[in-house]
């Protein structure tokens, strides 16, 4: 008898190691056979996917932007992946794959768990552009998931939104993770001392939506006041519509307000070297992985109080929550800080405290294997 074959589907090859290397690895561990599905894998990723014993297949998907040849033609590739691949059960994350994936394994009649891993841009609501865009999403969420066995969310405000949208049923099986999680090994922790100055750290997509230039503003106004502060700032440049002028950013460099390390691929000791975490987002997010990394690292958080966001922060305990898109609301707290240095080590340690009762990897991934088996078996 086989091994029942699982097919997780990402946009990005990158993400299959970083945020779901251990679910994979556990997968694997549990006796099932993994192939990945993603567009353009790097030969270093698609190295190290097969160095763990998984299948590597690509298909093509335009990841932003809407265009029915293309969308036509990833489901198509996906449908082909499916049933030449003998797949007993298909896993996608991230808005695309999620549909896409959706759609080709209903036709092909595979069970499907769909990850809703944050509604991000198109379910913003920002511009007219965006909510057209969210209206579209919902229809096509609403043709593909609701024959899905199980949709698993990251937080309650997005199932809340799907489900008064309805796009989504109260009838059909939800299940809830604490986001992506951490691993508390690779991610270890470290206690802060801030003596003659205080730093700060944002990793981030550098788009508007994640409160990039909320950072910038407050490092500019926070620096003229306490000169020996440090802003450091980690993401690599975007073509988003809503992207930050790279030529901005490392003005603000060149100028010393802000310490720009570009694109990262090892962040933790950039934990280790700094003491709060800022995260201005007022995006959808699911529960941002950086974060939950960041707890883990002992770093107090700042961050909205917004979807995704406020699941990391306990206001007052490890960090605060802020009002989106209040440039003040974020100075403050980062003042606070500059103020009172002593209180970043005990927030981190409830950071890390934090981390460990919630957000252990080992412990969601043994609960989306559970998820897995009861509907396999």
């Amino acid at each position: 008898m086989k091994n029942k074959r699982i097919l997780v589907i990402a946009s990005f090859d990158g993400s299959l190691l970083r945020f779901r290397g251990d679910f994979i690895k556990n997968l694997l561990a549990e006796g099932y056979e993994v192939i990945t599905a993603a567009p353009e894998y790097s030969e270093k990723n698609r190295k190290l996917l097969s160095k763990i014993g998984v299948t590597t297949k690509e298909f093509y998907l335009q990841r932003t932007g809407l265009n029915p040849l293309n969308d036509i033609r990833s489901i198509k590739a996906l449908k082909a992946i499916i049933k030449e691949n003998d797949i007993d059960l298909v896993f996608p994350y991230t808005i695309k794959p999620v549909i896409y994936g959706s759609l080709a394994a209903n036709l092909c009649k595979v069970p499907v768990i769909s990850l809703i891993t944050g509604l991000g841009y198109a379910f913003s609501g920002i511009s007219f552009k965006t909510k057209l865009l969210q209206r579209f999403n919902e229809v096509l969420y609403k043709l593909t998931v609701r024959k899905n066995k199980a949709i698993v969310f990251q937080n309650k405000d997005d199932y809340q939104l799907l489900l008064n949208r309805g796009v989504i049923s109260k009838k059909q099986r939800v299940e809830f993770v604490s986001g992506s999680g951490v691993n508390l090994n690779e991610f270890s922790f470290k206690a802060k001392n801030p003596k003659d100055k205080v730093s700060f750290l944002l990793i981030a997509r550098l788009i508007k939506e994640k409160g990039i230039s909320l950072y910038m503003e407050a490092a500019k106004h926070l620096k003229a006041k306490f000169p020996k502060t440090e802003f450091h700032l980690i993401g690599s440049p975007e073509t988003s519509p809503t992207a930050i002028d790279e030529a901005e950013i490392n003005e603000l460099h060149k100028e010393g307000v802000i310490i720009f390390h570009g694109k990262q691929m090892n962040v933790q000791e950039y934990f280790h070297k700094t003491d709060v975490f800022v995260l201005p987002s007022y995006y959808r997010e699911g529960l941002p992985r950086t974060s939950l990394e960041a707890l883990a690292c002992g770093n107090p958080i700042i961050s909205t109080d917004s979807v995704g966001c406020r699941e990391a922060v306990k206001d007052g305990i490890n960090g605060y929550l802020i009002e989106p898109r209040n440039l003040m609301a974020l100075i403050e707290p980062m003042e606070h800080f500059i103020k009172h240095p002593e209180l970043i080590n005990e927030m981190g340690k409830n950071s890390r405290k934090y981390a460990e009762e919630r957000f252990d990897v080992n412990i969601i991934n043994a609960n989306l294997i559970k998820i897995i088996d009861s509907i396999l078996d």
